[in-house]
């Protein structure tokens, strides 16, 4: 599993449980606390109608008095309310007054006048000076069916003589305690969304700034290492800077033993042929050859000089990580470069042909003509005597497709897969090499310019040398 599905599963499943937790608690604390607030409310009625039924009590006729009055005209008012969403169309109250010794003598619902109701517990306790409450159920085999019953005394002069009951169906508070939960639930389900939005932009975030670090790591494996990316976080730059500078070191010791194996290698042909040439200078022979033989030395130290100066600049060319490109007219490239090799051509009697384009590419105008450059000599090199090169540019989907095309003798088979090693050359037609390191350097460019070089054979003979420059370059 990915690090970036770890942390938000990590996250969600925090938040998840937390949430949970905390919803629980909430819905468990929506139906006791609907009671309690309910009951407090059945406490103040209560209280406010024991002091308006103290005179009732004391007459002769309870059942005649301001409370049953009172509730006979609360019937036959019709109720059409909107509390929060939620209809009450009648009156869920139900009021019963007892004696001192617990004798029902008024009941707003006409049931129980006459019954003894001294046993209750809302009775019984109120008229011993507690606090009186039960709550007792219509159907016994339904929950819901439960009423809940607050007394408070009727007093007079300091004594009790009677109770005042009100009861409220518990189903009526129902659909308070429904919506409650409902809402709660959904609050809920929002919380998680919102947590699960909020974890995948964070996993995102880590995810793009890992993902940078981790197209850095393939750069280098590949052998095209980008620029050091900007990640944004504090730990993660830490973890770049480090990578990078385990790599400039790795690079730079895998360089420098590279570079000492290839330059130890080049040097042996010359540094052999100085050493011949060297041991027959001391037997001090005839003037003719002694020149002979100095040119010799001398051609082996500007071979030698031109060596170490070519790998010079091909290790500052793979130690730069980017260029600060500009823009370059391609028909004034060719130019240039046409210019810079009219003697090659002419003593070869080669034809160099292009054709204007008007194209611009960014890029580094010295490199890409360096590139070119080399490439062009490549074809001069390999082109027979009054062959044609041509230059050419191609725009791809907005790529640049710099070619340099010749008639010449093309690349041998054997010699494709290592065409593009330091140090690697073919031999030319006067049996001469290079020094191999023209198409290394022809890649780097390559690879600054976040592009590629490709190199084949073409059916009817030469090559097609062609410098790809990607999207961000052209």
């Amino acid at each position: 599993m990915r690090i970036g599905m770890r942390l938000l599963l990590g996250y969600f499943l925090i938040v998840a449980i937390a949430a949970w937790f905390v919803l629980s608690i909430f819905v468990q604390e929506v139906k006791p606390g609907v009671r309690r607030a309910t009951e407090g409310t059945l406490n103040d009625t209560a209280t406010l109608l024991a002091a308006l039924s103290r005179d009732d009590l004391l007459s002769a006729n309870p059942q005649q008095g301001r409370l049953a009055q009172a509730f006979q005209s609360l019937n036959q008012q019709p109720i059409n309310a909107n509390i929060s969403g939620i209809r009450k169309m009648r009156n869920e109250y139900r009021v019963y007054l007892t004696d001192a010794q617990g004798k029902v003598v008024f009941d707003s619902s006409g049931q129980a006048v006459g019954q003894d109701y001294s046993r209750w517990n809302d009775v019984w306790l109120t008229l011993r000076g507690q606090y009186g409450a039960r709550s007792t159920r219509s159907d016994p085999d339904d929950d819901n069916s439960s009423v809940m019953y607050i007394a408070a005394p009727v007093m007079d002069n300091g004594r009790i003589i009677g109770v005042v009951s009100v009861g409220k169906p518990n189903l009526a508070m129902t659909p308070v305690i429904k919506r409650s939960e409902r809402r709660i639930l959904w609050a809920g389900g929002a919380l998680l969304g919102i947590a699960l939005l909020i974890g995948g932009g964070i996993v995102w975030w880590i995810n793009f700034s890992i993902g940078k670090l981790v197209r850095y790591a393939d750069s280098v494996t590949a052998e095209r290492p980008l620029p050091l990316p900007n990640v944004g976080s504090r730990e993660l730059s830490k973890l770049a800077q480090a990578l990078e500078s385990m790599r400039v070191k790795l690079e730079g010791k895998n360089a420098i033993e590279n570079y000492v194996y290839d330059l130890t290698h080049e040097l042996k042909s010359p540094l052999a042929a100085i050493r011949g040439a060297a041991e027959i200078l001391s037997e001090a022979p005839p003037p003719e050859i002694a020149a002979r033989f100095t040119a010799n030395i001398l051609a082996q130290n500007t071979r030698m000089q031109l060596l170490v100066e070519k790998l010079l600049q091909q290790a500052r060319l793979e130690n730069r990580l980017e260029i600060t490109p500009q823009l370059v007219s391609v028909d004034a490239l060719f130019q240039r470069l046409a210019e810079d090799r009219d003697i090659a051509l002419t003593a070869k009697a080669i034809t160099l042909r292009w054709q204007e384009s008007g194209v611009t590419v960014n890029g580094d105008s010295e490199l890409l003509g360096q590139a070119l450059g080399n490439l062009i000599d490549n074809a001069i090199d390999f082109t027979p005597y009054g062959g044609e090169i041509s230059l050419a540019v191609e725009m791809r989907n907005e790529e640049a497709w710099l070619s340099v095309t010749d008639n010449g003798s093309g690349i041998p088979d054997f010699a494709l897969e290592r065409i593009f090693e330091r140090f690697y050359s073919l031999p030319r037609d006067d049996g001469h090499k290079s020094s191999g390191l023209g198409l290394a350097f022809v890649r780097e460019v390559a690879r600054l310019h976040q592009g590629d070089i490709s190199l084949h054979n073409r059916p009817e003979g030469g090559v097609v040398a062609t410098l790809h420059l990607h999207r961000p370059f052209t």
